[in-house]
């Protein structure tokens, strides 16, 4: 038993048989702890059982948790490669108690775990305590029958842990393996315990005091215990080597390094093989765990770390981008303990490839200016700031990579003088983004934003997160602290609550601290860069520093991440449909529904709409993993990835892929590609189904469709068929034959509406009022002049052409008084007389008299209206007496 992930299990089932929960890893970025910028311990995730600020169903648990140490004060970056033992990614095995057992218990099991199932030469072991911990010293002696001279007493703080100034606190004890006398150094606590042949592989903390402010100390109710054993130092011990990156392993991530290089690591290969292979490990693992790189934050960090590795690619002569080929190997040794690896690989590979490939052009210029810039330097020389930030701001090259090149030729660089070229530039750029005119409440955020870093998101693969007060805004200035009641706006380091962006609705939810309790009621970006989470203080006192614990609304994200992935689903299935000229054109994304505008000239038939809701549907079905790579912006575009209407994208883009093409030569190729910022679902069947409410048009060219998904769309379609049932009784026929009979009794109606509005006109032209009368002679001419009723004037055309047929040549003069009292009038003139009566001119004769204005048509039938419909009469004496007018002129 000597391989890594055999060490790993033989732990991990010695706890689980002793009662202890295995617990799973948490991720690489804290949930729980703001003030961290990567998981580094064991003990990490369970911070808030050790303070008693969360409860969970056990009380004794044991991990394999994913670490990191390469930004903050806990910093092994530099370091990596050159020694036998400092990693930026390592696994560290631990078992915990919470207020259960204690140190008799902590001790037997650890000596058991490490001399019976692991067999380690019980000769080779020694163990530290703290100074007056005379309690862990017997137990050591009694438990496992070390002598005194094996069990060293050290007064430091090495050997008492403490969570802060404040909190849970207590004494240390370390198991330290001895590797032979042929190797320098002493045991821990001589002068010489910092060579390498006393090597610690296991901490036991015995969380035994809370530390107040002030300095005292006081016992806690509930001891507990936190281990912690490095997996690659144990591995090392357990196979027989002296340097971790000799173990299996490593062992296997090296020799792949040198098959793809054709470099074998020996002399000064050996260290950029190591590299390699250490930031091979920290930049999967942290991808796999949402982190991206960036410029800022966390994705700073993961891209120095990357680059690093790749510039040992590029000292090995690599021609084209390296890590990203290794990938597959480090999948194969550790993707089954941390099967995340194994789901984010593509992923990881895009990412390390495209780093890679933009990184290669920036070293090259880059280590060209350097080399000219240090020409004249010798070793022990400083290299100005100036220059460090000239190739830093204008060439790209980042600081760290300066410093790594040149100190292979002994020089340092000047960091005061490139923190003061720093600091200048952002002076310059404040200053001119201040005379551009920008709003006052900009300036704030701006301002803001430039004091505290842009807000770190982990709302991808998370809903609840603790961050650190940042920033309080009141009325459009900042402050200090909120009390309940008060309206602001919370700004805090990190965040899993989504700002609104490209469509998407932002998050609601709450942020609780000590004692206080913000509702937070949207969150929205400011200052290129800030998640603000606007809300008001319901309780309690919030005030700048405050850790605070964040969490969304999960029941409204989910139906967001359903409504947003459908977006996508309805994007493709449109243009299948419709053909390529179908481009989004705007979106909403809420939690109750979805909006999406897309370019198309006409309403959507049934058939199309119906064919549209049966493609996303069916990706639905497939439930496949929905995937997320990050590609530049130009590569993405070319792998054919859509760009969503309104996002800015930066020079690294995400590209969410969904489902799968079921039909034709394209079968088996991806459904849905798109360059996305928002959150979107897992898989696809927890959209659940995707039902289209409403097709109109927004504006010339542009289509809406809006639509359900989720229990949305279910309760949308029970309605829909409980209002079928209901009819379908109503009517007395099934359910199938509701359609028919609707129809049916659709024309039965228009075929009485047409019978009656023919009786209507017969009646009308059959009688009529005073001064209404049959055909007479105006003007020399025939003239029919009637009042009618119960006539539409929609109508009124028609029945004036059946009373023009009642003599050859002559003028016809009907009006329609409605319900409301206005009145609509028509004019026809037919048998050739329109060039001596313009129906236009007459009608609006009649349309004055009645109160109105204009009228329009042709000279042979013409309509207007007027207000006054009782002086209809009126109108048809007036239009008689302009045509007796016109005859006499």
């Amino acid at each position: 038993m000597s391989g890594v992930n055999e060490i790993r299990a033989t732990f991990l089932d010695y706890f689980a048989k002793a009662g202890h929960e295995v617990v799973a890893s948490s991720p690489l970025v804290p949930r729980n702890d703001p003030t961290l910028m990567f998981t580094n311990a064991g003990m990490v995730q369970f911070k808030n059982l050790f303070t008693g600020m969360e409860r969970r169903d056990y009380v004794r648990a044991t991990t394999a948790q994913k670490c990191v140490r390469a930004g903050g004060k806990h910093n092994d970056l530099d370091n990596v490669g050159y020694t036998a033992r400092h990693h930026t990614f390592f696994e560290m095995l631990g078992n915990f108690s919470f207020g259960d057992y204690f140190k008799e218990e902590a001790i037997f099991h650890a000596w058991k775990l490490v001399t019976d199932e692991f067999g380690l030469d019980r000769n080779r072991l020694l163990v530290t305590v703290y100074a007056d911990d005379d309690e862990a010293h017997g137990l050591w002696k009694r438990i496992a029958g070390l002598p005194d001279e094996r069990i060293i007493r050290i007064a430091t703080s090495d050997n008492f842990w403490q969570m802060g100034d404040t909190g849970p606190c207590g004494p240390c004890s370390e198991i330290f393996y001895d590797h032979g006398d042929h190797i320098p150094g002493g045991p821990p606590g001589s002068p010489d315990q910092d060579g390498d042949r006393f090597i610690e592989i296991w901490n036991l903390v015995f969380m035994q005091f809370e530390q107040v402010a002030g300095g005292a100390r006081s016992p806690l109710p509930k001891p507990s215990i936190d281990t912690g054993m490095g997996l690659e130092r144990v591995a090392a011990v357990l196979q027989g080597v002296h340097d971790n990156y000799d173990i299996d392993l490593f062992k296997a991530l090296i020799r792949a390094s040198v098959e793809a290089t054709g470099v074998p690591a020996e002399g000064a290969a050996r260290a950029s093989h190591r590299v390699i292979a250490d930031h091979l490990r920290a930049t999967s693992f942290l991808i796999a765990d949402g982190v991206l790189p960036s410029n800022e934050g966390r994705g700073y960090v993961l891209r120095r770390i990357m680059r690093r590795g790749m510039r040992h690619a590029h000292l090995l002569g690599a021609r084209d981008p390296l890590m990203w080929r290794l990938v597959p190997v480090l999948v194969r040794e550790m993707g089954r303990a941390y099967p995340e690896l194994a789901r984010a690989e593509a992923l990881i590979a895009e990412t390390l490839r495209l780093e890679e490939t933009r990184f290669r052009k920036t070293l090259e210029r880059g280590l060209g200016l350097l080399d000219e810039a240090s020409r004249d330097l010798g070793a022990g020389a400083r290299l100005d700031g100036e220059t460090a930030f000239k190739l830093y701001d204008t060439f790209g090259f980042p600081l760290d990579l300066t410093q790594d090149a040149l100190r292979q030729r002994d020089i340092d660089v000047d960091l005061d003088g490139f923190a003061a070229a720093m600091a200048r530039q952002k002076a310059e750029a404040r200053a001119s983004w201040a005379g551009s005119g920008e709003a006052a409440s900009a300036a704030v955020w701006f301002g803001l934003k430039d004091r505290v870093g842009p807000t770190e998101f982990l709302g991808y693969d998370t809903e609840s997160a603790e961050g650190v007060v940042v920033g309080l805004v009141v009325a459009g200035g900042e402050v200090g602290a909120v009390e309940a009641g008060a309206e602001a706006a919370l700004v805090v380091n990190q965040t899993p609550f989504y700002a609104e962006s490209g469509g998407q609705s932002g998050d609601v939810g709450v942020a609780l601290g000590d004692g206080s309790r913000f509702r937070v009621t949207d969150t929205r970006k400011e200052g290129e860069g800030l998640f603000v989470h606007h809300g008001v203080v319901e309780a309690g006192r919030i005030a700048v520093g405050d850790p605070v614990r964040l969490s969304v609304d999960g029941a409204r994200r989910s139906a967001i991440r359903a409504n947003h992935s459908a977006t996508h689903l309805l994007h493709e299935a449109l243009r299948e449909v419709l053909g390529d000229h179908v481009a989004q054109k705007g979106s909403m994304v809420s939690a109750d529904r979805l909006r999406f505008d897309f370019s198309h000239p006409k309403p959507l038939s049934a058939d199309e709409l119906a064919r549209v809701e049966e493609l996303a549907n069916t990706v639905v079905l497939q439930n496949d993993e929905v995937t997320t790579r990050l590609l530049s912006v130009d590569d993405a575009i070319a792998s054919g990835a859509r760009a969503l209407f309104g996002e800015k994208y930066g020079e690294e883009v995400r590209v969410v892929t969904m489902g799968r093409q079921t039909d034709g030569n394209r079968a088996g190729r991806p459904f849905s590609v798109e360059l996305c910022g928002g959150t979107h679902v897992r898989r696809t069947g927890d959209i659940g189904l995707v039902s289209v409410v409403a097709e109109t048009a927004v504006a010339a060219g542009v289509r809406r469709l809006e639509a359900l998904t989720a229990r949305g769309a279910r309760e949308h379609l029970v309605a829909q068929d409980r209002r079928v049932r209901e009819l379908a009784s109503f009517l007395r026929v099934a359910q199938a034959e509701v359609p028919a009979r609707v129809e049916a009794i659709a024309e039965e109606r228009r075929r009485f509406e047409r019978e009656l509005a023919d009786a209507k006109k017969k009646l009308a032209m059959g009688g009529g009022g005073e001064g209404t009368s049959a055909q007479r002679t105006v003007g020399g001419v025939a003239f029919v002049g009637r009042v009618v009723t119960g006539v539409s004037p929609k109508d009124l055309k028609g029945l004036a052409d059946e009373a023009k047929k009642g003599f050859d040549a002559g003028v016809v003069v009907l009006v329609a008084v409605g319900e409301d009292g206005r009145a609509a009038v028509v004019v026809a003139v037919g048998g050739g007389l329109e060039s001596r009566f313009d129906a236009v001119d007459l009608v609006r004769v009649g349309a004055e008299t009645m109160g109105g204005k204009g009228g329009g048509g042709r000279a042979d039938m013409a309509q207007a209206g007027g207000p006054d419909g009782s002086r209809a009469e009126a109108a048809i004496t007036a239009i008689a007496a302009r045509i007796e007018a016109l005859a006499g002129a």
